[in-house]
Order: structure tokens, then C-alpha cells, then sequence
């Protein structure tokens, strides 16, 4: 039987400055979101929608949920395969295609993890994992546009291999 999982957020509009949305001009696009427990993230729409450009758009949230998770299960199978992982930054980017009459859909997102990993790790079974994280991330099978990986992982040198690289 499968087990739900309930996640319940708020999310506040705070640009009233004054007058509601009385015209499409007279509001701000920012809002509060807020979880039990969690810090406040500050939102608004993207700044091509008359947004703020320093507050976290919904896109934004979507293209950095992605690789949130697809992080997660990639360190999660690392470490039950006994794949060392020293660093991990992605810097993914999605593409979003806006349609003439304003509505638009995401039409793919690239993760672009950099991985460093200990001496020693099996850099083969390294990359094969990306593909593991990619099916099992929740966010990436509830999305109904392609999720790519194009992964660069890196090796730390033994200190044996580097004295032989310093002795060449």
C-alpha cells in the first residue's frame, strides 16, 4: 500500500499598495510563502511580469525543486553504493515558452551537476547514478516536460597519484 505524504504551505500576497488590484499597474506581484516551522521565502512573479527581480519567482521554485531533488537521491544512492561525494553544485536552467496569449508551459529543464568525489570512488558508477536519481526524483516524474542531465563529475587525486605527477 502506498504510503501519502501531505505538504502544506501559505502563500501571502503582499503587494496591495493601497488599492488593490483596482488596475493591472496598481499592485506589486509579491507574496510570502511560509510553511510550519520553515523560514519565510520571498516571491513574486518573474520580472518579464512587472515582478521583483530579487524575490524568487514560481519558475525559479520549479527549475530549483528540480534539482533539489534529483541532489538528493543522487547523494542518497552515492552513499548506499559507496560513491564518495565531496562537492555537488548544479546549475540547471529551464525553458519556459510563453504563448501569444499569455499562458506558456515549461518545455524542459537541464540539471547540470558538477560532482566532486574522493579519491578512490568509482567514477563509472558515478555518472550511471544520475540516471537512478532521474527516475526516482518526485519532482522530475511529476512534470510533464523532459528533465536532462548532463553531469561533469570530477576526481580528487590520491596523494600517491599526485606524487607521481609531481616526480613526471
Amino acid at each position: 500500500m502506498p504510503r501519502l505524504h501531505s505538504y502544506a504551505v501559505t502563500v501571502a500576497w503582499t503587494g496591495n499598495t493601497g488599492s488593490g488590484t483596482s488596475g493591472y499597474r496598481s499592485y506589486e506581484r509579491s507574496y510570502d510563502l511560509s510553511a510550519s516551522g520553515k523560514a519565510i521565502i520571498a516571491g513574486s512573479s518573474d520580472a518579464a511580469f512587472r515582478g521583483d527581480p530579487t524575490r524568487w519567482s514560481p519558475e525559479d521554485l520549479l527549475v530549483a525543486s528540480l534539482a533539489a531533488c534529483h541532489k538528493l537521491w543522487y547523494l542518497h544512492l552515492c552513499a548506499d553504493a559507496a560513491v564518495v561525494v565531496v562537492a555537488y553544485v548544479d546549475q540547471a536552467e529551464g525553458l519556459m515558452e510563453e504563448s501569444s496569449d499569455g499562458s506558456g508551459q515549461f518545455v524542459q529543464v537541464t540539471l547540470r551537476p558538477r560532482v566532486n568525489l574522493a579519491a578512490g570512488s568509482d567514477r563509472e558508477k558515478a555518472h550511471a547514478l544520475h540516471e537512478v536519481a532521474h527516475s526516482k526524483c518526485f519532482i522530475a516524474r511529476s512534470v510533464n516536460f523532459p528533465v536532462r542531465c548532463e553531469p561533469f563529475i570530477e576526481q580528487e587525486i590520491s596523494a600517491s597519484a599526485l606524487a607521481l605527477q609531481t616526480e613526471s
